[in-house]
């Protein structure tokens, strides 16, 4: 799978922690960075994931900052983007499950680092559900 990665300084550490673990199991990883602790604006990293899960260019992508939730609103601002705030694995595989998350966003500052890696475990292997969740991803598209 084609997955893209960015960060803003505060979810650095975990992007470089989460990318070993994509390419151990093969998967293709694109980095948009930031590529330090130095502190940056987050949109400038979050948006161009985002949009290039959007244009198809990639399957997923990854986000990170301190708390996950300015990048998770970036990412869904951007159409066809449905990014998903995890801060356990219950949330990482019913945002796979229940609302197709193209899109996972973590919070360095909310969980450790090894729940942070087997939330990215937990949302790429779940699958989609469908069913009864299919029309209401039809209508989150819509919008």
């Amino acid at each position: 799978m084609k997955i893209g990665i960015g960060s803003d300084h505060a979810g650095f550490e975990y992007k470089e922690r989460i990318k070993p673990l994509l390419r151990e199991l093969k998967h293709e990883v694109r980095d948009f960075g930031t590529h330090s602790t130095e502190p940056v604006d987050y949109p400038v990293y979050i948006r161009p994931v985002a949009e290039a899960v959007a244009k198809g260019e990639l399957e997923r992508g990854i986000v990170l900052g301190g708390s996950g939730n300015g990048e998770a609103m970036v990412a869904n601002r951007i159409r066809g983007v449905r990014c998903a705030l995890c801060w356990n694995l219950e949330t990482a595989r019913l945002g796979r499950e229940h609302n197709d998350a193209n899109v996972l966003s973590i919070g360095q500052r909310m969980v450790p680092v090894e729940l942070a890696l087997e939330i990215v475990r937990i949302w790429l292997t779940t699958p989609f559900a469908g069913g009864r969740h299919l029309e209401r991803i039809r209508e989150i598209d819509q919008g």
